[in-house]
């Protein structure tokens, strides 16, 4: 995948028809998560079986759709109430890697402030 820097993501809980391409992935995105689907951001989608993830993102003059399938297994999607969770870079990666978007042992993110 290529993706610029500085993008959030959102995966969308629950499942979607993954017969939707382009236009239907971006009517959920802008109708019912009610977010601004031409930001740049990449927005995360699931099927039922929880076997392949689509996303999408706009990119500069045109949308981009990206996928991936699993032969095994499945994907640890989040559950939730929520219809849209936020996650960073990193979760994005573990979810696509096949593990949990929580993980207990992860390093958490230092944030530094400078003092004078």
């Amino acid at each position: 995948m290529i993706f610029a820097t500085g993008f959030k993501v959102y995966i969308a809980l629950g499942n979607v028809d993954m017969r939707k391409a382009i236009d239907g992935l971006s009517s959920i995105v802008s109708g019912v998560l009610r977010l601004d689907v031409f930001t740049g951001h990449l927005f995360a989608f699931s099927n039922r079986r929880r076997n392949m993830i689509k996303i999408l993102y706009w990119n500069n003059n045109g949308f981009c759709l990206w996928q991936k399938r699993l032969e095994k297994g499945k994907f640890r999607w989040p559950e939730s109430r929520k219809e849209v969770l936020q996650v960073g870079q990193r979760e994005l990666a573990w979810l696509l890697d096949g593990l949990d978007i929580n993980q207990a042992k992860a390093h958490k993110r230092l944030a530094y402030s400078r003092t004078y």
